[in-house]
């Protein structure tokens, strides 16, 4: 198993944390160009997308 492998195995098993992590990149990066935060946040929601529909789309998104 390669760490590709591991970081999908992990993000599977813990979604709430991947959509934190992701929500953390995504402020770290808002404060370093707040000009584009919509960008910022559109690409914030599709990346979420992505991941939820990892699982086979089995995985409900978490509300907001």
């Amino acid at each position: 198993m390669n760490l590709f492998d591991k970081a999908k195995e992990a993000l599977g098993k813990h979604p709430d944390q991947a959509d934190q992590g992701v929500d953390k990149a995504a402020d770290a990066a808002k404060q370093r160009f707040g000009e584009h935060s919509d960008k910022i946040d559109q690409g914030t929601e599709k990346v979420k997308d992505y991941l939820h529909n990892q699982g086979g789309g089995q995985q409900d998104a978490p509300p907001q």
